[in-house]
């Protein structure tokens, strides 16, 4: 799974991983203690807190324009949120006819004459009635009527855009420069003078993160050098705590700065790293290491201190780094900084934060199903363990010069109040402040304390094209209308509902976490999520490895099962992996014609599952899911292994199969309950649901445990008795799932397994009349042939579900962010090596941008790392087999001729397995495609502005419908894509792989599939047999509940 052992933690970095995810009401119980105040001085706090907001209230005007403009269209207005949508997209866009769209699509659309008032400033109503008149004229941009009107109206909309557009341009560089302090670091120091002379020092970030190729990443690390060197020119003291100083962004220094490429990422960024903390100490200047994601705080944290202790800082106190109090392990991380600066005798800056990226954590904890979140999900929760973090860093100051990062009235008090019990910790402590964001409030702060304590303001520098991701985040943090800024600002809100203790609001409370945001095995209440596995923590990816190096030295088989009955033969032949030809797996038996016709005798005899209650099933189902999770590890080697999936895949696909058991478990109860129906008086009229007979079930290798075990839960949950026909390169997973649903409680003779060919065994149970319904996923032309199968066959007609393939294509336009895109653009091509039905094919991309993202895109797949699959350093593993292989080769070659090269990923030599390097290839046109190539190549084809139309109408003409992925952040644009495509599944600006059961249900239309979705509401009554009864409940003795009536009822 890794190339070299795990190494031992330091206990402190155990209790770190320990705390990543643990209880919130735990971790919240350890933290009170610290963060808590008596009556007196909490008393105290509070009246100086409010004193804090009422003087700063009283400055509003000092705030500025834009800052009352941002308050005025905060986030819980759609203006707000159209105001935050174009400034995080128009000064990026290059052509002005995309900049029209998305101006008309995020301002036509809203109603700013609601904003004004003659209770506003002068800037607030003249920028309303601007925004008002803007949407008046490019309201007509969005009417696609053929009218004259309406093309009338569509000219004038042109003359005014032309005027207006550089109105709006303006006015989103005004509101990007209300955040950023100069657009190169020259700019940024002459502009920070005049807060300088007022006492402020200053923290410079370079703008710009998540390089994803080396060329970015080497013109961050520039722009951090020339930064230090411009900065050390105003130095003027040899004290890096009275200096300014420089924030770095790892992620701007490495485009793999991920947990997964650990090694990597110590080789190559350490060296850089040493390189500018040299440049820092040699002008005595700080340099802090800003804080990320919660999955790279251990990678932060090994480079932090590699970097701390090299010899050539022995003697620094200039290094450190900023810590994020809304994760839960804080606390811990403060611990552990303690035991590292106690080993080398020497102060750590720590700039103390409440953290930036809180909605994107939530989520993603969702997504993967982890066991809990590593952030509080109350703001409440931070703020304690804001306080909890100060108090022991203030306690610390022999080993910490603290920074705090906060801009809430009460935090800052309290800060105060500690300082008050910790006197010898005045010389190592300050304020921070964001830049644009906290000025008015510490004005106040730094007046009423006649200047005893500083405060540096963090100051993002660069160009607006950079400034995006920072910018929403400031936008999010200013306009949520929870955050203390947004409640400090609108007067009308009290005080003393600013102003509070964190302790006592929360305990207060019913519960520590919020209602609101359930954990993530909850989020589709009474059916769990899947669990996934959180490998960033280090204890996981330790127990993992010992798990799967356990089951990899297993010899696995695969045989027939019949009515419980395992069909091992002496004829049995060795499997081999597709990531090394010469390492056997195991041996499979194949299913001769005997045990074909045995099966299906079984399967038509078995009538005591179709009589089991819906209730006993879906709890079978719901056992199996459970089997299923609890024997992860297990499964990951054999998809690893023998489908030659990556380990992350691994874990989702293992995910996947559980999901759709609780999914189908759920369905069932829900459906197969009796439906009473209106009608006349006097009978009563039921439509009940019932299986339908044997189901066939015919799955493909490239999800052979998802996808496989997706069709046989559909199956069961209806009743139906199952034949599963699992692809011929990936049996033995198949027969692992088989045996589980069996332990489960599946009674052996309603889920048989057939092994072998498609052409034989798949052909003579879809040819047996007995059969009531295939199930199928593969090739378009294997299920028109299925199809006609069952069509030319005597007896009762079958139901057919086939999901096959697509000619999957994405459309870009020029208002995207390229960085976004072109990771989703990787992860939809290559993932699983390409071989996904739902992968990226066909990339149209605007003419205005191709050039730049094409240039992305070559950069970052020359960092993807193809090779052996169990290796979690690899991102893309082997194709199937050889025959996959050879294909691929073959229309490398064809592409080659006709059409241009635009990148291939490096591939190492002599390698022993079917693999083969991703490559994208630019075409004129779709000519050259006269099918889907199953495998990692990307074709890319640019298209003007003008011709969307053209793009949707070839889309359309290959005949296929599965998946869609739109990148453009004009809404109308995408609306417009999705109302006129034939697609069963479209993605809007992410990767449009991995749908998830219940929530994207997946399958195309047209040559893509039948449907119903799998994974979807449709999908288990296309599995069952209606009925309905009639019943005259008055054929005897006449309608008594008619008669009876009460003639007094009202």
């Amino acid at each position: 799974m890794t190339p070299s052992p795990i190494p031992a933690l330091l206990p402190q970095r155990e209790a770190l991983c320990k705390a990543y995810r643990m209880d919130e009401t735990s971790c919240l119980n350890l933290l009170i203690p610290l963060a808590e105040f008596n009556d007196t001085d909490r008393n105290r706090i509070t009246k100086i807190a409010q004193e804090f907001v009422i003087n700063t209230r009283k400055h509003q005007k000092q705030f500025g324009h834009i800052h009352a403009l941002i308050h005025q269209y905060d986030l819980s207005t759609d203006e707000g949120i159209s105001l935050m949508c174009l400034a995080e997209a128009l000064l990026r866009i290059p052509d002005k006819a995309t900049a029209d769209k998305l101006i008309s699509d995020k301002i036509s659309t809203v109603e700013w004459k609601e904003h004004l008032s003659k209770d506003h400033s002068f800037f607030i109503n003249a920028t309303t009635w601007s925004l008002l008149l803007t949407g008046k004229i490019y309201a007509p941009a969005l009417d696609t009527n053929k009218s004259l009107w309406s093309a009338l109206k569509r000219v004038y909309s042109r003359l005014g855009a032309s005027m207006i557009r550089p109105i709006i341009m303006k006015l989103m560089k005004t509101l990007g420069d209300q955040f950023v302090l100069g657009q190169n670091i020259a700019d940024a120091l002459k502009k920070s003078q005049e807060a300088t002379v007022k006492g402020y020092r200053f923290s410079y970030d370079m703008l710009g993160e998540a390089a994803r190729t080396v060329q970015d990443a080497k013109h961050y690390f520039d722009l951090y050098q020339e930064a230090i060197r411009g900065i050390g020119q105003i130095a003027s003291s040899d004290d890096p705590f009275k200096n300014p100083g420089i924030s770095i962004k790892l992620s701007a220094l490495h485009p793999r700065y991920e947990y997964t490429k650990h090694a990597l990422v110590q080789k190559e960024i350490l060296p850089l790293l040493i390189t500018l903390a040299q440049e820092a100490k040699k002008y005595h200047l700080g340099l802090t290491i800003d804080a990320e994601e919660a999955d790279r705080l251990d990678l932060s944290l090994d480079l932090f201190a590699a970097l701390y202790s090299h010899p050539a800082f022995a003697d620094f106190e200039g290094l450190g780094l900023a810590v994020q109090a809304y994760q839960k392990r804080a606390s811990f991380v403060i611990d552990y900084l303690i035991t590292l600066a106690r080993q080398y005798k020497k102060r750590i800056m720590v700039r103390l934060v409440k953290g930036a990226y809180w909605d994107t954590e939530i989520k993603l904890s969702q997504v993967h199903g982890l066991n809990d979140y590593p952030v509080f999900t109350r703001k409440s929760g931070t703020d304690v363990s804001y306080l909890a973090c100060a108090k022991k860093l203030l306690s610390h100051t022999e080993h910490f010069y603290c920074q705090f990062g906060t801009h809430n009235a009460y935090s800052i008090a309290a800060i105060l109040e500690m300082v008050k019990a910790h006197p010898h910790s005045e010389r190592y402590f300050e304020f921070q402040c964001l830049h644009g964001m906290g000025r008015p409030l510490y004005d106040e702060v730094m007046a009423s304390t006649q200047h005893r304590f500083p405060c540096r303001i963090y100051a993002p520098v660069g160009i607006h094209k950079d400034l995006l991701g920072y910018l929403v985040r400031r936008l999010l943090e200013n306009g949520a209308n929870s955050s203390f800024m947004n409640r400090m600002a609108h007067e009308a809100y009290p005080v003393e509902k600013i102003v509070f203790d964190p302790v006592m609001h929360l305990q207060s409370l019913p519960s520590f976490s919020h209602p609101r945001i359930p954990k993530p095995q909850h989020i589709y209440g009474a059916r769990l999520n899947s669990m996934g596995m959180d490998l960033s923590n280090l204890n996981e990816l330790k127990n993992l490895k010992i798990q799967m190096t356990t089951a990899a030295e297993l010899r696995w088989r695969a045989a027939p099962i019949i009515n419980g009955q395992i069909k091992q033969r002496q004829n049995a032949k060795t499997t081999y992996s597709p990531s090394h030809f010469t390492k056997a797996l195991g041996e499979v038996t194949q299913a001769i014609e005997q045990d074909v016709n045995e099966a299906l005798d079984v399967a038509a005899q078995s009538h005591t599952w179709a009589a089991t209650s819906v209730e006993v099933r879906a709890t079978i189902l719901e056992k199996a899911a459970d089997l299923l999770q609890n024997n992860m590890p297990r499964l990951m080697v054999l998809l690893s292994e023998e489908g030659g999936r990556c380990i992350l895949d691994c874990i989702s696909e293992v995910r996947e199969a559980i999901d759709f058991c609780r999914y189908y478990a759920s369905e069932a109860r829900r459906i197969f309950a009796p439906q009473e129906l209106p009608g006349p008086t006097g009978e009563k009229n039921i439509l009940t649901l019932h299986p339908r007979g044997i189901i066939v079930c015919i799955s493909p290798w490239n999800f052979p445990a998802a996808i496989f075990t997706g069709q046989i839960a559909a199956a069961l949950a209806a009743g139906n008795s199952v034949i599963a026909k699992p692809a011929e390169q990936t049996p033995l997973i198949a027969f692992q799932i088989i045996q589980l649903l069996h332990q489960a409680g599946v009674p052996a003779d309603a889920l048989q397994l057939m092994i072998g060919k498609g052409s034989v065994i798949g052909k003579k149970l879809v040819s047996d009349p007995r059969v009531a319904g295939v199930i199928f996923t593969g090739s378009t032309e294997t299920a028109k042939q299925i199809e006609q199968t069952l069509s030319l066959r005597s007896g009762p007609i079958a139901t057919f579900i086939a999901e096959t393939g697509g000619q999957n294509a994405m459309i870009v336009d020029s208002s995207v962010l390229i960085e976004q895109t072109v990771v989703d653009i990787v992860q939809s091509a290559f993932n699983s090596a390409g071989q996904r039905c739902s992968a990226l094919r066909v990339l149209f991309v605007q003419k205005e941008i191709a050039t730049s993202l094409l240039e992305m895109l070559q950069g970052y797949m020359n960092e993807l790392a193809v090779g052996d699959p169990t290796q979690l350093t690899t991102d893309i593993g082997p194709v199937i087999d050889e025959s996959a292989q050879e294909m691929l080769k073959s229309h490398f070659a064809k592409l080659s001729k006709h059409a241009k090269l635009i990148a291939e990923v490096p591939l190492q030599r002599a390698q022993n397995g079917f693999y083969f390097a991703p490559c994208a290839f630019e075409l004129q046109d779709l000519s050259l495609l006269t099918g889907e190539v199953f495998g990692p190549i990307l074709h890319v084809i640019p298209y003007e502005a003008s011709q969307l139309d053209q793009v949707i109408e070839t889309i359309i003409q290959t005949g296929f419908g599965l998946t869609l992925g739109i990148a453009s952040r004009i809404e109308a644009t995408a609306e417009y894509i999705i109302n006129r495509l034939p697609v069963g599944n479209m993605y809007v600006n992410r990767n449009m792989i991995g749908a998830v059961v219940g929530v994207q249900p997946f399958g195309g239309e047209r040559l893509s599939g039948t449907g119903p979705k799998a994974g979807g509401p449709h999908y288990l009554p296309r599995l069952c047999v209606e009925r309905t009864v009639s019943i005259n409940t008055a054929a005897v003795g006449g309608n008594a509940n008619l008669i009876s009536l009460d003639e007094d009822d009202g």
